[in-house]
């Protein structure tokens, strides 16, 4: 090795010792006569002295500049009294520079390489993302996610799991998404598909034997991007044969809740995790994500209002639909301009409109203090808790409708507001989904999870009379407002598989095509198996308070899934193209 020792963890007990140190120049004083460095490797800061005493290394001191590669041999020794620098963890001593070897220059980084950066441009930094990676927060983030994915597979292998890779390149099959595709250069004009997971292959592996799998699966899917999703993604995929959603969902929550003290000790969770069914979740924060670290539910008030002269409530519940609300403390005295916005933000949500009724020492105030009878916003007050300060928003609507917009309209005063405590990690359940969703475009019914989602066994007499009222077994991890993974039991019967295909409208030539090998395969003794997949990237960005989860990933593509470091996609050769019988047409 050309280094001794890294730079981070030298410490006062080390003074006395002569080092050999290897790393890049973080920072250069020159103080006239003293040149000081800081040296920086993947294990954090150490200063360097250079004194003239040792003309060589001065020398070389003098010409290196930012981000020079150097090697230093020298003593460890204290740093002078009122020279500590109590914010580095080894600024306690410094290296006096015996030796500095130039190992390699640098030119002038195109982006700031301290904290700095985040203010460059994204599309800069993924262009240089070999230099943005070499900043202390990235490489903290790095470290973190490799260390979440070595205590994932600690934590399995210790519950009997066996990591099992599977193929890369598989057959296109629906599963929610577009596949990214491969052109085969061997079987002319045909196709693999890279997996959107692997869910059918993991099923494979219970039909085989292996009662216990888990895999760091890539996946890929050909989506739009947000700043929680890109095209490929990491999750932690995992079935478990001869088992129910209990013992499943017992697995994940142990993972996790031995999980976050080892990684990040300064995070709190709740335990046991919360359960709660679909319709709860939307009833309650209009969102099947929900953020749980705080309160702001949303509540049923048409009982209140049902009597109510307001054009929009009568209509609202006259049609079958409700009146809802939420209630932002101390927002009472908000400014008409402020007000405003939220109606805005509530009708960019699908509201037809938000009214707000608010308690102050002056009386009600807002769009509805004048519209509602003063019984009725006494009883709005107390079905909803507000007291002086608080502000209601109420929307008259259907109510899925409604809660839609009240869920929308609680984040985005929860971030205003600033009600989640930032140290809290609010995992929880979500289960009992519908199997089904009426796609309106199609004219037809749509799995909600995934085709191979099983039906709750009390509803497979409602799967051809009345498939809106068949409820899966499905379930999924939720923290801080996004979902972290989803599962379910899944089929494992041919003739269950076989209707649910039928529901969604698949013809058995296509379901012989695309899920012939599945259908074989439950003939063999398939046993009864689920499981779940948390999403790799999702989690370490809410371990590491990253706003999104590009900051959590090695080399992520931009917004419109390019790689610009790459400058992919890119055209291919015509010869290439002609290998793989492809016209690109224009």
């Amino acid at each position: 090795m050309l280094k001794t020792r890294n730079c981070g963890e030298l410490r006062l007990t080390d003074a006395g010792r002569t080092v050999t140190l290897a790393g890049w120049l973080a920072r250069r004083r020159d103080h006239g006569g003293l040149i000081f460095i800081d040296l920086r490797d993947r294990s954090g800061l150490v200063q360097v002295t250079a004194d003239p005493t040792f003309a060589d290394s001065y020398a070389a001191a003098e010409r290196a500049r930012s981000e020079y590669v150097l090697q230093v041999t020298g003593r460890v020794r204290p740093r002078p009294e009122g020279m500590v620098n109590p914010n580095l963890e080894s600024g306690e001593i410094e290296v006096l520079a015996e030796s500095i070897v130039l190992l390699n220059a640098s030119r002038t980084p195109p982006i700031p390489l301290d904290d700095d950066g985040y203010k460059t441009d994204e599309i800069t930094r993924l262009k240089y993302r070999y230099l943005d990676l070499r900043r202390e927060r990235l490489q903290r983030n790095v470290i973190l996610r490799h260390r979440t994915i070595k205590f994932m597979r600690d934590y399995l292998d210790r519950r009997g799991f066996l990591e099992i890779e599977t193929p890369m390149l598989i057959k296109s099959t629906p599963e929610g998404a577009r596949d990214y595709v491969v052109p085969s250069r061997l079987q002319h004009g045909k196709f693999y598909a890279l997996p959107q997971s692997p869910q059918q292959l993991k099923q494979l592996l219970m039909v085989a034997g292996f009662e216990k799998y888990f895999q760091i699966a890539r996946c890929m899917r050909d989506e739009d991007l947000r700043g929680d999703r890109q095209p490929e993604f990491t999750q932690l995929d995992l079935e478990m044969s001869f088992a129910g959603r209990d013992d499943i969902l017992e697995v994940v929550e142990g993972l996790v809740t031995e999980l976050v003290p080892a990684v990040v000790p300064h995070k709190r969770l709740f335990s046991p995790f919360p359960v709660m069914s679909y319709a709860e979740a939307m009833a309650r924060y209009g969102t099947d994500k929900p953020d749980l670290r705080f309160g702001m539910e949303i509540v049923d008030v048409s009982a209140a209002v049902k009597g109510s002269d307001l054009g929009l409530v009568a209509d609202a519940l006259a049609s079958g639909g409700s009146v809802k609300c939420i209630v932002a403390p101390g927002c009472a005295s908000w400014s008409r301009r402020e007000l405003d916005n939220l109606v805005e933000l509530a009708r960019a949500a699908g509201a037809k409109n938000l009214g707000t009724l608010g308690w102050t020492a002056g009386g009600l105030k807002g769009s509805l203090a004048r519209q509602l009878r003063p019984e009725e916003a006494q009883e709005i007050a107390r079905l909803c808790g507000a007291g002086e300060g608080d502000l209601a928003c109420v929307v008259a609507d259907k109510a899925a409708a409604a809660c839609r917009a009240l869920g929308a309209l609680r984040l985005e005063l929860r971030d205003r507001l600033r009600l989640a405590p930032p140290d809290l990690l609010a995992f929880g359940w979500v289960v009992d989904f519908p199997m089904f969703e009426w796609d309106e475009a199609e004219g037809r019914w749509n799995f909600m999870h995934h085709p191979f989602t099983s039906p709750k066994a009390e509803h497979l007499d409602l799967l051809e009379s009345d498939p809106g009222k068949v409820m899966s077994e499905a379930y999924d991890l939720v923290c801080n407002g996004y979902e972290l993974s989803s599962g379910s039991i899944r089929i494992h019967r041919r003739d269950v598989q076989e209707r649910i295909f039928k529901c969604l409208g698949y013809g058995e030539e296509e379901v012989r095509e695309r899920f012939g090998h599945m259908l074989d395969a439950f003939e063999y003794g398939a046993p009864p198996h689920g499981g779940m997949a948390p999403g790799v990237d999702r989690l370490v960005m809410l371990l590491a308070d990253e706003p999104n989860i590009r900051e959590v990933i090695a080399f992520p593509k931009t917004a419109s899934a390019a790689d610009v470091m790459f400058d992919a996609p890119s055209e291919l050769e015509p010869r290439h193209l002609r290998e793989l019988h492809i016209r690109v047409a224009e």
